[in-house]
């Protein structure tokens, strides 16, 4: 058999030229949020897409933290709407608005399938 003398990599002595398929990574990573201590007094919101069963996931979340953090308070998912329907980008928009106004201190988000 002989050697293809015209390819790229005929005399590459067994060393190939590859390239990474992700690129370069475009954004920067960024510090999370310092985690609550406790749930203790907290306010969190629920933000739902309308997908599943949201309704009876947040009942049961809700009933699990308070059990554990007697003190917690909830801000309903039905306060904000659909965070993934017609009006999405509104409601997005103006969910650091709210959020702010409402005291909010921790977000469950999504509970979708």
């Amino acid at each position: 058999m002989t050697q293809d003398t015209t390819s790229p990599n005929a005399n590459s002595d067994g060393h190939f030229e590859v390239y990474w398929p992700r690129g370069t990574r475009q954004m920067k990573t960024k510090t999370l949020a310092r985690r609550l201590d406790t749930l203790n007094g907290k306010t969190i919101a629920q933000l739902w897409d309308f997908i599943f069963s949201g309704d009876k996931m947040f009942a049961a979340l809700e009933e699990g933290i308070r059990a554990r953090y007697p003190d917690v308070k909830f801000v309903s998912w039905r306060e904000f709407g659909n965070t993934h329907g017609a009006d999405e980008r509104a409601i997005v928009a103006d969910l650091p608005r709210r959020l702010k106004a409402m005291g909010v201190d921790a977000i469950i988000s999504g509970v979708g399938a």
